[in-house]
């Protein structure tokens, strides 16, 4: 029985192309169309997800409906078998329209990338009735109150930060299981039924991932919804633990999941400050409008510099997923190391460049009617995600740059 203190979603529209699986998958272009096709509705509803603290109905209706929560389910549930450049394509064209709504399709696909790193009975669980099915996942603290029982384990515990928290089926969560060479951290697959969502998630930007807390109370979970997440992490996973050819790339795939609603969100305050520029005054000097003077020039060649500077190096991380599971090969340290290094840069430079936009379009941005203050506050929270922060990235990178094991410092490399 669900207990939540939120409200529950309401089930999504029913429409022609959900519960059906393609004869042919969309390719990458076609996905990115989708996503592109859909910013109009998301801009139109991101002031609604910000105030509400989750995304609207008819927005995660419209993104499931044009299959892109189904990038990484596995192809045979439906799945497009899509790589990490198109689920970067993607996250980017929908950060355009809702860094939020991004945020959350990246993050509920790449739960779907972890599921799928389990074994067949638990993708019939998660997907046997339903290829739309959507899991939540969050790589933060395991549960500790863990008991054996007959075919599994109980746990109770709490997991805070579950971005897309609204809109799971499942919810993949860490916990500490077992004992003496079976001892280790586990990831744990539950479903929404079984828990509970508390209302925690009151902060300035991102408020439509709706990142609540989830909680388990004396959960049962069946043996083959555990799965070894050290193994995992050290690319460790064979064609026979797993189908996917990603099975070893979660921290590359974790990353392209966030690192894209910037990347989109940047974007649309470059293109929101161009527009206005025009019939905007340069306040305080004998400029006509911003697009005439100078000062405001130059910020948004830095702006703009920073945003192209950013997907070379996202798209870099991407390519590198991509060329290493096209080629059954895993990433050496040092490459895995710098990845986590650029997607932090990736964050640090849209920070900067909405900075610099704000700065240039001047205090009335921040108008709470003006979208670049949510944007503005979309991607100062989104940057500040654990996987970027602390200057923990830059220690790993320059630990493995000097032939160390970046593994000393961080296990999530």
């Amino acid at each position: 029985m669900v207990t939540e203190t939120m409200t529950a979603p309401t089930p999504d529209p029913v429409s022609s192309v959900r519960n059906t699986i393609p004869d042919v998958p969309p390719d990458r272009e076609e996905l990115a169309a989708r996503a592109t096709s859909l910013c109009p509705l998301l801009w139109e509803d991101a002031a609604e997800h910000d105030h509400a603290r989750r995304l609207t109905e008819r927005s995660i209706a419209a993104i499931t409906d044009h299959g892109l929560m189904r990038l990484m389910t596995p192809p045979r549930f439906g799945g497009h078998g899509a790589g990490a450049a198109a689920l970067l394509d993607v996250a980017i064209a929908l950060g355009r329209g809702c860094c939020s709504a991004s945020w959350v399709t990246g993050v509920l696909n790449v739960g779907n990338f972890v599921a799928s790193l389990f074994p067949e009975a638990a993708h019939q669980d998660v997907w046997g009735n339903d290829p739309n099915a959507r899991t939540a996942q969050v790589l933060g603290l395991p549960a500790r109150q863990v008991e054996p029982a007959e075919g599994g384990v109980t746990v109770t515990g709490e997991w805070a930060y579950m971005s897309g928290s609204a809109h799971a089926e499942w919810f993949c969560v860490l916990l500490a299981h077992g004992a003496g060479n079976a001892a280790g951290v586990h990831f744990a697959l539950m479903p929404r039924e079984e828990l509970e969502i508390r209302d925690t998630w009151y902060f300035t930007g991102m408020r439509g991932t709706g990142s609540n807390t989830v909680f388990a109370e004396q959960v049962f979970v069946p043996e083959h919804r555990l799965l070894g997440y050290q193994a995992v992490l050290n690319g460790e996973l064979t064609s026979q633990d797993a189908a996917t050819p990603y099975r070893n790339s979660l921290t590359g795939i974790f990353s392209i999941g966030l690192i894209g609603s910037l990347i989109g969100g940047a974007e649309s305050a470059l293109r929101y400050t161009l527009d206005k520029a025009p019939d905007r005054p340069a306040a305080g000097s004998t400029y006509p409008t911003q697009a005439e003077a100078p000062p405001v020039q130059r910020s948004l060649a830095a702006a703009a510099t920073r945003i192209d500077s950013a997907k070379l190096h996202a798209y870099r991380i991407a390519d590198s997923v991509d060329e290493h599971a096209h080629a059954d090969s895993d990433a050496d340290s040092l490459t895995r190391a710098r990845s986590r290094m650029e997607s932090t840069r990736v964050a640090e430079l849209c920070r900067e460049a909405v900075e610099e936009l704000l700065t240039a379009y001047g205090s009335s941005g921040f108008n709470e009617a003006n979208p670049l203050q949510r944007i503005w506050r979309d991607i100062h929270v989104g940057s500040r995600h654990a996987g970027f922060g602390m200057g923990i990235p830059h220690q790993l990178y320059g630990h493995a740059l000097v032939g160390k094991d970046p593994r000393e410092i961080s296990a999530l490399v």
